[in-house]
């Protein structure tokens, strides 16, 4: 990041200096719900501070003098994740195209397999790409909340393998696949888990994309500019600020992608709504229909050397798998098949609306109706319910 950096290093400074009093306060506090948007409760000192300086960052504004654009869909991360808070939902949705050829195989009409378009770009000098003519495949994609993302990436590799593995063996057509990626920060092959394709293994990655993806600021991960279809002479003049654009801060040695992933990691799952009776009896109608197949109630993660992290049960809902369940965009995106989706998460649900990947299901009801493929059978499992039993199915989703 380039934004006033002696404004950054004196509220970094300002942090430091309150951040153990915050943090010694969180810890203590006796009673109190965790509120959307909080950290998880009992960080160490230096672990909330981390969690502050990415806040700060999470929320900040960019301008094309600090690297935006040339194209970009939003100017902050919190642009399109800010419902029901800062890390959450939004209406917002980035545009995706391709090419599906004559014998039904995915095409990228864009360099290095990608298929991002941008909704805006810079002023002057015709920075906006567009899809090229030969796309017929044009879809939208919203937000997917954060919160908890720290508890999702500290769930072993080995965990997510021996699910897919597990549903390869059953019998219920059920047969998640473990989207295995190169993890863009360290080189190694790792089982995605973040973004709509899980085409990301860690929250450095998964941030340090969208930064680029989202805004045009390239970084360490991501060096290179999404200009499609602008030529060498006009980008010059479109971005004549040198790559990456994402630079360390002189006092803290941090990059922007760094405290992204520190928010993320430290950002509190959203807490389950009511429960009661009829809530309760819902969750066992959730299992006994299949849906807990693919939307497995808990994982748990592995050894990790943050005590807030290691071996927690991570109640989300999702066994981050790639299946086709028959609400694919065709969109081929790393090692997730045109028609296939990681499993959403359904942990706060109850704040998300609209729902399934293009906002195109206003409902509940709405996003089971389209469910099918994989999940044919726990569909019609569904339809087949009294109105008693459908009500609190309902009423259990609702609680998330």
């Amino acid at each position: 990041m380039r934004r006033s950096l002696n404004r950054r290093a004196g509220l970094a400074a300002a942090l430091v200096a309150a951040a153990a009093a915050w943090a010694t306060a969180l810890m203590t506090a006796q009673g109190r719900a965790v509120r959307p948007g909080d950290p998880i409760a009992g960080l160490a000192p230096a672990d909330f501070e981390e969690f502050r300086l990415g806040l700060d960052d999470f929320l900040e504004v960019e301008t094309a003098e600090e690297g935006l654009g040339p194209a970009f869909n939003g100017t902050s991360c919190a642009a399109c994740h800010n419902v029901p808070a800062v890390g959450g939902v939004s209406a917002v949705a980035e545009v995706r195209a391709g090419r599906r050829l004559a014998d039904g195989s995915f095409e990228a009409v864009a360099p290095e397999g990608e298929s991002l378009f941008h909704l805006f770009s810079v002023p002057g000098h015709a920075c906006q790409p567009a899809i090229p003519p030969e796309a017929n495949v044009i879809v939208r994609r919203v937000p997917i909340p954060v919160f908890g993302a720290g508890l999702v990436e500290a769930i072993d590799d080995e965990t997510l393998i021996a699910l897919a593995d597990a549903q390869g063996r059953g019998r219920d057509g059920v047969s998640g696949r473990a989207a295995i990626v190169t993890d863009r920060g360290t080189g190694a092959r790792r089982v995605g888990r973040f973004g709509w394709k899980s085409q990301h293994a860690t929250l450095l990655a998964f941030g340090a994309d969208a930064y680029r993806n989202e805004m045009g600021i390239t970084n360490d991960l991501f060096p290179t500019e999404l200009a499609v279809g602008i030529d060498d002479a006009r980008f010059r003049l479109c971005d004549p600020i040198p790559d990456p654009e994402d630079i360390r801060d002189p006092r803290t040695r941090r990059r922007g992608i760094d405290n992204f992933a520190s928010f993320m990691r430290f950002l509190a799952p959203l807490e389950r709504g009511d429960i009661d009776d009829t809530v309760r009896a819902g969750e066992a109608v959730f299992t006994a229909t299949g849906c807990a197949s693919c939307h497995v109630p808990t994982l748990t993660t592995g050894a990790n050397a943050n005590p807030r992290l290691h071996r927690q049960t991570v109640p989300l809902f999702s066994d981050l798998l790639l299946h086709d369940v028959g609400t694919g965009d065709g969109i081929r995106q790393a090692a997730a098949e045109p028609e296939e989706f990681r499993t959403p998460a359904l942990w706060g649900l109850r704040f998300r609306r609209p729902l399934l990947h293009d906002g195109s299901a206003a409902t509940v009801d709405d996003a089971i109706g389209r469910h099918g493929n994989e999940a044919a059978d726990a569909r019609a499992r569904v339809e087949r319910l009294a109105p008693a039993q459908r009500e609190a199915l309902r009423r259990f989703l609702l609680s998330l």
